[in-house]
């Protein structure tokens, strides 16, 4: 009794090695098969798929009480399904559309779709994060910006702020730059952003000038060369690139 009381946890323990090893060497070869695509996350499909591979991957190596081959029997097939629906969307537009999304225009001509941004759920916060992050500080230098199926955002700066050679540069003398000062947010006066030179009156003043209403302005910043960007609700762009 003892000896098979002793020896039970050791052939358990070889038998999770064993099935971990095999596990690994599956994953390998899968990973290899399915391509690159499964390794970068690059839309909710591949990303789903990634999740539920190494759900399986951790069962089969780890749960004993799961017995092995049921469980590869039925990694195998949700990976024919995962070849089967990638091969079909090479071949179809629409399929591909419904399996990896579409990107999404979040600003075009230096304009906010605000439209947009709320059925991708995407706001100002997250776009200046961004943009930050692809070093943009000041969001009146960006043209175009189109937040893809991965959640990378993708910008094109307006001819102006693009990279220029620098002997450009040299020939014009530099303008001290700031961090961006957000001013106005979702038709809402930011007060803990105001100082003594950007005050309530001097916003007001501002959108007067350009004839708006406080309630008309979804974003105002002072963009890091010291210039107010005032971004409207109706931009009065006729036919936007892209409408979610």
């Amino acid at each position: 009794m003892r000896k098979q009381v002793t020896s039970q946890p050791m052939e358990d323990i070889l038998m999770s090695l064993l099935r971990t090893f095999v596990s690994f060497i599956i994953l390998s070869i899968t990973t290899f098969l399915i391509g690159k695509q499964i390794n970068t996350h690059n839309n909710h499909f591949t990303f789903a798929m990634s999740i539920i591979i190494g759900s399986f991957i951790a069962n089969m190596g780890f749960d004993l009480k799961l017995k092995f081959l049921p469980m590869f029997a039925s990694f195998a097939f949700l990976v024919a399904i995962h070849f089967l629906l990638a091969s079909t969307a090479l071949k179809s537009r629409r399929l591909r559309k419904w399996i990896s999304g579409r990107p999404t225009v979040i600003m075009e001509k230096g304009k906010l779709l605000e439209a947009n941004m709320k059925k991708v759920k995407y706001s100002i916060d997250d776009l200046n994060q961004h943009l930050r992050e692809l070093g943009t500080f000041n969001i009146a230098e960006v043209e175009f910006a189109v937040l893809e199926v991965s959640g990378k955002l993708s910008v094109l700066k307006k001819t102006a702020y693009q990279n220029i050679a620098k002997q450009d540069v040299l020939s014009k003398p530099f303008k001290e730059m700031n961090l961006p000062v957000e001013l106005l947010m979702d038709g809402e006066i930011i007060h803990k952003n105001l100082t003594s030179q950007y005050t309530e009156q001097w916003i007001n003043l501002e959108l007067s000038n350009r004839q708006l209403q406080l309630n008309q302005v979804l974003y105002a910043v002072v963009s890091t060369n010291g210039m107010l960007y005032v971004d409207e609700y109706k931009d009065q762009l006729s036919a936007p690139t892209d409408r979610e």
